[in-house]
């Protein structure tokens, strides 16, 4: 996921993550919400951080990605 979309392919990223044969968790939905904090891309990145939030509601740093997100827009 990473790898992907640090190499700009953010579409293939989160079709990897949706298409996994288990169900992904917090650490995959906040490696994708990331890689969309380096790239901008707000609407991505609000998917992945709701994600991240139901799996880890307790875990900070989605919140302050998405925030980082929101505020470089």
């Amino acid at each position: 996921i990473d790898l992907l979309g640090r190499a700009g392919l953010l579409d293939e990223a989160e079709d990897l993550v949706n298409s996994m044969p288990f169900q992904p968790d917090a650490v995959q939905w906040g490696t994708l919400l990331g890689v969309c904090t380096i790239h901008s891309d707000v609407e991505r990145g609000a998917r992945a951080a709701e994600n991240a939030f139901e799996l880890d509601p307790m875990d900070a740093g989605p919140y302050v990605m998405l925030s980082n997100i929101y505020a470089a827009s």
